[in-house]
């Protein structure tokens, strides 16, 4: 009896060096470490080189951040948005 290291239920295995219970479970691991090797190489890839916040305020980001925008630009892009929706809203209702 050994121990899936994915779901960690018992199983008996077809073959001694079988670690996943299901097809399942190992295509599901598999994956989870394509998408963890790709993020450790994105992390990677960013450390050579400083990136700057595109909301124009000069901020550096950091390597770990996924968006191009600071966390203050991104509250101000997120306030801007939000006017621009509503000044169309209310233009919209005028020119009924």
């Amino acid at each position: 009896m050994k121990i899936c290291d994915w779901c960690s239920l018992g199983f008996s295995p077809n073959v001694s060096y079988q670690i996943y219970c299901t097809p399942a479970c190992r295509e599901l691991a598999t994956r989870k470490k394509i998408y963890d090797r790709y993020k450790k190489n994105k992390i990677r890839d960013r450390s050579t080189r400083d990136r700057v916040c595109s909301g124009g305020c000069g901020t550096i980001l950091s390597v770990y951040n996924d968006n191009t925008f600071c966390n203050v630009c991104m509250v101000n892009k997120k306030k801007v948005d939000k006017m621009i929706k509503d000044l169309k809203g209310l233009f919209d209702y005028e020119q009924e």
